[in-house]
């Protein structure tokens, strides 16, 4: 498939979903004002072809009302198409960033590990159920790991960076991986495995804040943020359990999670911003980690 083909797709599922509906008159209005069109229409056949491709690329239904003649997205909320939309978001996104190329020098980006060149060979091993063979080398540790054998379960995005869970095959364990971490991706053809029919993906992270996986229970965790905060978090919720009590001058946000490392430090990031109310575990926790960044700034200051 061309590039050009893909954008046009695109460019209609984005287009119908920030309308809500459209008619293919209000379509074709919008269409003639892209670089697609040339000024012309889309032909009706055209349409009808993008439809179905739509439809067999991406489990994208654009479906028509009867009454109104208006086509619309008929979306659903299943996993599979919450993958499908953040694929959309990316490929939608890097539409736009492309004709801003005359505009390049006044747009900045995050520089973030990439994990563009592994993340083809992990695929092929969840899809074709095969363990991939590499070499791992993580930031605690001085010297890498050889010849790791992992069967890969499932990718879970975070924090802009690709991380692989998956069994280690030598110590019968599931782990997780950061593929920029990762080197000398191998996939191992003479290998086959089964996902574990009681093993799911989304169970095993639900009550953790991100990718560090923890045996230990779920908490209650209440915390209190001033006004600014609490709007900061409304819009970006720091877990799918977060609810909320507002109060008069600040807002009490409660969460089911469990205590894990990178929780502690994305809440020591908000500094008094943000106050643990419970577990008193977790306030412990972040009263330790606040007594030892003071020490280290009374050894330099001493």
């Amino acid at each position: 498939m061309s590039r050009n083909l893909f954008s046009r797709y695109i460019w209609l599922i984005d287009t119908i979903r920030r309308h809500g509906s459209l008619t293919r008159d209000e379509l074709n209005t919008l269409w003639k004002k892209t670089d697609f069109s040339n000024g012309e229409n889309l032909p009706r056949r055209t349409f009808y072809n993008y439809r179905n491709a739509i439809e067999e690329l991406f489990k994208v239904n654009i479906d028509c009302n009867p009454a109104t003649f208006e086509y619309f997205i008929n979306d659903g909320d299943s996993h599979c198409e919450s993958v499908t939309d953040w694929m959309l978001n990316a490929a939608s996104m890097s539409n736009v960033l492309t004709d801003a190329r005359s505009v390049s020098d006044r747009i900045f980006l995050e520089d973030v590990p990439s994990s563009r060149y592994h993340l083809e060979t992990v695929l092929t091993g969840m899809k074709e159920l095969k363990a991939l063979n590499f070499t791992y080398s993580p930031y605690n540790r001085t010297n890498p790991s050889r010849d790791v054998a992992v069967e890969p379960y499932f990718l879970k995005l975070f924090k802009q960076r690709w991380y692989m869970t998956g069994r280690n095959v030598r110590d019968n364990a599931i782990k997780t991986y950061s593929l920029d971490r990762m080197s000398e991706v191998l996939l191992d053809q003479n290998s086959a495995f089964e996902l574990p029919e009681d093993f799911n993906g989304e169970e095993y992270f639900r009550d953790c804040y991100g990718i560090v996986y923890s045996h230990g229970e779920s908490k209650q965790v209440s915390l209190r943020t001033d006004p600014r905060q609490a709007k900061y978090f409304r819009a970006l919720p720091l877990h799918p359990s977060q609810s909320e009590m507002v109060h008069d001058e600040y807002s009490i946000f409660t969460y089911r999670l469990k205590l894990t490392p990178d929780f502690v430090q994305e809440l020591l990031s908000y500094g008094p911003k943000v106050t643990v109310i419970s577990p008193p575990e977790l306030r412990a926790m972040m009263v330790t980690s606040l007594e030892e960044s003071l020490a280290n700034y009374n050894k330099i200051i001493g």
